[in-house]
């Protein structure tokens, strides 16, 4: 099993200061969040939108990381995208200290699924949800912007203060941010992502 994915190099013929890695969410596609990248002023970043592994089975052409019936595929996307990670560096020539994991509601969920183990630049969850934590953290976590709208009728705004709690508990440095929105990606959000951004890649300097 591999990831199909989309890929935005930067403009210019320069090297790129880093690595923006989108997961979408459940039943939407790579394409949803890569329409996203015009609207961020991170012209510098390399981005890459992967396909979930596994077919919605009621959206055509949608798909999912697992389904939340038994959360039936989520181990293997979480080795999947763990091992995809890994080889980013490889493949792109862009080290994981100066990548940024992000995504988008179940793709939210796995980015803190897959990234709070991973020596990444930072995490981007966006209308997300903390799964169960399972597995042993690493001492030092990577920092994280959370984005949640007050009005969200799909993942509840508590599931986001639950996360930020959470996470605040394991001692990584949580930003959070309620906006007025429901379970979406409003322009507003767009200015937080890059200034997170722009910062957690200056702490690598």
């Amino acid at each position: 099993m591999s990831l199909n994915v989309i890929t935005v190099p930067v403009d210019g013929d320069q090297p790129p200061t880093g690595l923006m890695v989108a997961l979408h969410g459940w039943g939407a596609n790579a394409l949803d969040l890569a329409s996203l990248v015009p609207m961020l002023d991170l012209p510098s970043y390399e981005f890459i939108f992967p396909d979930a592994p596994f077919t919605h089975p009621q959206v055509p052409g949608g798909k999912m990381w697992y389904d939340f019936q038994g959360n039936q595929g989520l181990a293997e996307s979480r080795k999947l995208l763990l091992e995809w990670l890994l080889s980013l560096e490889s493949s792109t020539g862009i080290p994981l200290s100066r990548t940024i994991l992000s995504g988008f509601s179940q793709g939210g969920a796995m980015t803190l699924e897959v990234g709070l183990s991973l020596p990444l630049a930072g995490l981007i969850s966006l209308s997300g949800y903390l799964h169960p934590m399972t597995q042993t953290m690493p001492a030092t976590l990577p920092p994280v912007l959370i984005v949640h709208g007050r009005q969200d009728a799909v993942v509840p705004v508590a599931a986001a203060q639950k996360a930020r709690d959470s996470l605040q508990g394991l001692g990584a440095a949580v930003q959070y941010q309620e906006l007025d929105m429901g379970h979406e990606i409003r322009p507003e959000v767009l200015p937080l992502m890059e200034r997170f951004v722009v910062n957690a890649m200056a702490q690598q300097d």
